[in-house]
């Protein structure tokens, strides 16, 4: 059946009548762990009791063997059933492919990130535009990133943790899993997995949904779904921004590579990366000094920004793959 298909969705225009479950991923950050518990256990508490869904529970995949997280999560939160799972294979991919894994019987699959807050309405607006939209594959939310007060104003002007918004249900190319509603009975028709080749790479929800994407499955974007992302100090440094953003070349290209199984339209894409990417580089770099000049945050920080990610492509298109969360030596 193809995976656009929903005539065998449980409901026929709400939400009532499905199963839900929200998984958490998490990796060492047990104390914005219990926070997020807490507000999606708040969240998913009276969806239930109004019979917005028929049932929701909240399933937390640890990706550290030591089960460091295990203490922090309870059998439940404001009456939501919580399970508990460690997945010891290393990398995101592994984690999201777990949690399908886990939702064999489960209608709905919302993801959420360990470190974000969701905002109110944030799991109900989800719903309501899967809902009202047709029942699509995947229903994507809004991630907003905040900052200390004295951050960097150049990390700031870099826009790389702008994301852009659209109006309710204007159907989407690709989606990230930071804020994201899965409709697992389209998912498991069409065999789209998460790739665990890519391992600690980047990239692995942008060539999920792009798989899914090519099966005919649509793709919806929820403006009134938001969940806020605290930005780690770590994080909020300009070589952080410039790795991040080489990162995001470095993927657009593999991904294409990986969705692609012809030898001459790899080469094709290869080529396109190369060039892609060096024209980039130039153009980035005349930006970044165009900035120096006028003394411009903006220009400095966005020019350089564009090289690095040229710099990024090149590098996918010489098959070399970037692991943009690579582990310290001798952690798990």
């Amino acid at each position: 059946m193809h995976a656009a298909d929903h005539g065998d969705q449980a409901t026929s225009g709400d939400a009532e009548g499905v199963s839900l479950v929200v998984a958490i991923p998490t990796f060492k950050r047990p104390e914005r762990l219990v926070q997020t518990l807490r507000l999606v256990g708040a969240q998913l508490a009276p969806l239930v009791a109004d019979g917005g869904v028929r049932t929701a529970s909240i399933l937390v995949i640890d990706n550290d063997p030591a089960e460091s997280a295990r203490p922090f999560v309870e059998g439940e939160y404001a009456g939501v059933a919580t399970t508990y799972v460690a997945e010891a294979t290393p990398g995101i991919p592994a984690v999201r492919n777990r949690a399908l894994d886990e939702s064999t019987a489960i209608d709905l699959l919302s993801f959420i990130d360990d470190d974000e807050v969701p905002l109110e309405g944030w799991i109900s607006s989800l719903l309501e535009t899967w809902a009202q939209s047709g029942h699509p594959a995947a229903v994507m939310g809004r991630v907003v990133s905040l900052f200390e007060p004295d951050a960097d104003p150049w990390v700031l002007e870099s826009g790389l943790f702008r994301r852009p918004e659209r109006p309710t249900g204007t159907e989407i190319s690709v989606a990230a899993t930071g804020n994201l509603l899965l409709d697992l009975n389209q998912v498991r028709r069409s065999g789209v997995r998460f790739d665990e080749r890519i391992g600690l790479g980047g990239g692995s929800d942008t060539l999920f949904s792009m798989g899914l994407k090519k099966t005919g499955a649509r793709l919806v974007w929820c403006n009134e779904s938001v969940a806020e992302d605290t930005v780690e100090p770590e994080r909020q440094t300009r070589p952080w921004a410039l790795k991040r953003s080489f990162s995001h070349g470095n993927v657009s290209v593999l991904v294409q590579l990986r969705l692609e199984q012809r030898a001459t339209r790899r080469a094709v894409i290869r080529a396109k990366g190369i060039a892609g990417g060096a024209a980039r580089i130039v153009a980035g770099y005349a930006r970044h000094l165009r900035g120096r000049v006028t003394r411009s945050v903006r220009h400095d920080a966005r020019g350089l920004r564009l090289a690095y990610r040229g710099a990024g492509m090149i590098s996918a298109s010489v098959g070399q793959a970037y692991s943009a969360y690579s582990r310290p030596v001798g952690a798990p």
